[in-house]
């Protein structure tokens, strides 16, 4: 059974993903780096994978399709990133980062780096493990 104080780790959790997303933008701002955190992590995603479809960033960045695409439109306007028609499906296309766009993180990925550095300070290689395990049970845990 749990108990009433056991709900507030939930809380925890959401209020520790929304001070990381806050340190983002902070530091994105103080950088002069006109993106948000979710633009940010399309870019991630594309820089690890460049050419993955709209449905695939949705997938892959737990955003719903709309978002995506406002978001896409946006990296768009910035010159970022191109729609190029997929090679294998002509319904589809595939999105790439522009060579501005590869600058850009270039740019953009140390200045990540050290907020996650700063949000990881202290913390042993065992407690990285248990909290990834452990939050990895509960999104297994909520299923779809």
């Amino acid at each position: 059974m749990i108990n009433k104080e056991q709900y507030y780790y939930g809380f925890a959790v959401e209020k520790t993903g929304k001070r990381i997303k806050h340190a983002f933008q902070k530091a994105f701002a103080e950088n002069g780096i006109d993106i948000t955190v979710d633009q940010w992590v399309i870019l991630y995603e594309l820089h690890k994978k460049n050419g993955l479809s709209q449905n695939e960033l949705a997938q892959y960045t737990f955003k719903d399709p709309p978002t995506v695409t406002r978001i896409i439109d946006l990296l768009s306007k910035k010159g970022f990133i191109d729609r190029l028609p997929s090679k294998n499906d002509r319904r589809k296309f595939e999105i790439h980062l522009t060579e501005l766009g590869k600058k850009k993180i270039t740019v953009f990925l140390p200045i990540a780096e050290k907020v996650r550095i700063q949000g990881w300070k202290n913390l042993t290689i065992e407690d990285y493990n248990d909290l990834l395990r452990i939050l990895n049970k509960i999104f297994n845990n909520l299923g779809n």
